[in-house]
């Protein structure tokens, strides 16, 4: 499916305080979902999507990221050598997921939130349109999730943000998004409300998800937007900038089941589900589980 979007943007340059003490060594974006990182998954849906070009914003301590996207001749060479046809094939199909994207890095020092991370892209990205995902979020979806928010941009030319609908128990969680129905699944966005305490602080039972369209207002109102009292620039703060001068931004309910994995619990949660839905190895899970009396 072709996209008028070329580009994303993957911000992946946290600290990953919520995964200690593995995040010291290990990049979240590259903890497993079953037998591949999560990373991948993200990879896939920008693949699927047909966008050839992602830009990492990355700290000096997460350049393994990168490392990880290259091709490793040498490995694979040494495979052969040894014989070990069965480990070549899982590794040659594990970088085929790669095949044909172009990969570049751009540098957060310190993390001062996801709009900061955003906009230290903006050299790269230029004055296209882009897309922005989050790796902690994974997607399952017959049509990748910023290929329908592509598909509304492209007939709006208006910023798109992926929402989904969550219970009241889990508002203080996210970003709920106040809005006005246009039409099926799509909406006008009138303002974001941050991690209501209660569910009377909700607009609605609308969440932000990790997967956006943005164009250049948004970088304009990125450089526009105050930094928080910890010194952070906010990408929500960025939209409520917008919204308040005038500008309209799309919300989108993505048809799509969201694997969240933000925080040990639902990494936990996710990485199960993928394990037991394994094409090879699920049956063989399932089946030693019950040995266990689960």
């Amino acid at each position: 499916m072709l996209s008028d979007i070329k580009k994303v943007i993957i911000p992946a340059a946290g600290l990953g305080t919520r995964f200690l003490p593995i995040t010291k060594v290990l990049p979240k974006e590259l903890l497993p979902l079953a037998d591949k990182p999560m990373l991948n998954y993200v990879l896939e849906e920008v693949k699927d999507s047909d966008i050839r070009k992602v830009v990492f914003v990355l700290s000096e301590r997460k350049k393994i990221i990168l490392d990880y996207c290259k091709k490793w001749a040498w490995l694979e060479n040494t495979l052969k050598q040894r014989g070990k046809k069965d480990l070549l094939q899982e590794l040659q199909k594990a970088e085929s997921d790669f095949e044909g994207i172009s990969f570049s890095a751009c540098w957060q020092e310190k993390p001062l939130g996801d709009g900061d991370a955003i906009l230290k892209a903006r050299k790269i990205i230029g004055k296209d349109a882009c897309g922005v995902l989050f790796g902690d979020d994974v997607f399952k979806s017959k049509i990748p999730v910023i290929s329908q928010l592509a598909r509304i941009f492209a007939t709006s030319q208006k910023p798109v943000i992926g929402l989904k609908k969550v219970t009241p128990d889990n508002f203080s969680s996210y970003g709920i998004v106040d809005v006005a129905k246009i039409a099926n699944r799509l909406y006008k966005i009138k303002g974001i409300v941050e991690k209501p305490k209660s569910a009377s602080e909700a607009p609605s039972n609308l969440a932000i998800v990790g997967r956006y369209i943005i164009n250049s207002d948004v970088f304009e109102a990125l450089k526009k937007t105050p930094q928080t009292e910890k010194g952070e620039l906010i990408l929500a703060n960025a939209f409520k900038t917008m919204i308040q001068s005038g500008k309209v931004i799309y919300g989108y309910e993505i048809n799509a089941d969201w694997l969240e994995c933000g925080n040990k619990v639902n990494w936990l949660k996710s990485n199960l589900l993928f394990c037991l839905e394994h094409p090879k190895y699920g049956t063989l899970l399932k089946d030693w589980l019950k040995k266990f009396k689960y």
